[in-house]
């Protein structure tokens, strides 16, 4: 039996790279509002994490509609000694990128995750 549609591939989801390097990543883990390029703001629709431990932000435009990412750099061996000092204090780890208000790492699939920006710091103690 046929529906009569043609089988088709699932959309994609990725979005325009933004560009600002480091300067718009600041403005991200502050929590700042971010403006598009088309002249509007970005408003969070996804954080994908990416199997290097990176991870990848999907905005989309007040204005356009348009779609956009933002690549979030894995976690440098600093951000992973942060948490694992956290860990050995024995609190709960919070994500070493982000200020206020800080956001504390979940478990995912045996690491430590930071649910705001999709970067994995490591494994969870115990």
């Amino acid at each position: 039996m046929s529906t009569g549609w043609p089988p088709r591939a699932p959309a994609d989801d990725r979005g325009i790279p933004l560009e600002g390097g480091k300067t718009l990543l600041k403005q991200y883990y502050a929590g700042a509002r971010l403006e598009s390029p088309q002249g509007g703001t970005l408003h969070l629709l996804r954080i994908r994490p990416e199997e290097d431990g990176s991870g990848t932000v999907l905005f989309e435009c007040s204005v356009s509609s348009l779609r956009y990412e933002l690549h979030v750099p894995k976690a440098t061996r600093n951000d992973k000694k942060k948490v694992k000092d956290q860990q050995d204090e024995g609190r709960d780890p919070y994500c070493p990128r982000h200020c206020e208000p800080p956001e504390k790492l979940t478990r995912s699939g045996g690491h430590l995750v930071c649910a705001l920006c999709g970067v994995r710091f490591g494994k969870p103690l115990g």
